[in-house]
Formats: structure tokens, sequence, C-alpha cells
């Protein structure tokens, strides 16, 4: 199961992934904004990271007017690894190198069509693992509070 949140400004964009999820029978959660009320990207970034850290959902897309603003709030959820994407190479790179589990997107910045290609790469690219495991180990003990050499 995908987690799926926005905030006002990435609701369009949301619903454009959700009927794109629907069309390739992907399931999803909808953890909101459901219009495009001003609402706070926060409370629903870290919805959708705890869904993925809590093992409710395997990956996650957020979408907020940037991208930027929603992706630092996931990125605070111990576990998470949200990579702001705005075009095909860097969505499949996230994964591939960087075993990213959230995707966060701009509604202002990324076109429906483009947002479906990288969601699809996204979903679709497997970790590489290798000598790209070291660096997210790193990744875990900086949250850890670790000083890496």
């Amino acid at each position: 199961m995908i987690a799926l949140g926005s905030d006002h400004g990435g609701y369009a964009l949301k619903e454009e992934i959700k009927k794109h999820l629907e069309e390739r029978g992907i399931p999803y959660r909808d953890y909101g904004t459901d219009s495009t009320a001003s609402v706070d990207y926060a409370v629903f970034a870290q919805r959708v990271a705890l869904a993925v850290t809590g093992g409710e959902a395997e990956k996650g897309i957020l979408c907020c007017g940037t991208g930027v603003g929603i992706s630092m709030a996931a990125n605070k959820v111990r576990g998470v690894r949200a990579a702001c994407c705005s075009d095909y190479y860097s969505a499949k790179f996230t994964r591939l190198h960087n075993d990213a589990n959230i995707l966060c997107m701009g509604g202002r910045v990324v076109g429906p069509g483009l947002a479906c290609e990288m969601v699809d790469v996204f979903l679709d690219t497997a970790f590489e693992g290798g000598r790209h495991q070291r660096r997210i180990d790193q990744i875990a003990a900086i949250e850890r509070g670790e000083t890496l050499e």
C-alpha cells in the first residue's frame, strides 16, 4: 500500500496521482488533505511518514507547493528518507542509490504527466544495495545521534 498526503498547494497533484495509481491497480491510502483550503503541510507529512515507518505503507508520496517543506517535515521522522524530486532521473536514482521511501513533489513545480512518470519509476525501481548500503547505514547513524568519521 502507498501512503499519500498533501497540503493545499499539492492537493490537485495528489488527486492526479490517485487516479494514476488506480489505473495501475496500486492500492493506496489518502492521509489528506481533502481540499485546496489552506492547511499546514507538516501534519500530512507526519501522517504519511508514520504510516511508512510503522509498516502500514510500503512507500509514501507527498505533495506541497514546491515539495520542499513537506519533505523537510517528513524527514524529521526517524527512518524516513524523503526525497524532493522534480525530474525523472532524480526520482529513479533516489530509489536506486538512496533507498528513499517517500517521494515528494511540488504541485506548483511538476505537471501531472511528469509526476505520474516519476511515481512509476519511484515505485518500480529497487534499491541497488552494495556500496550504497553503507551510506544508508550512515544516515541511520546520524539519526541515532552518532558522529561519523
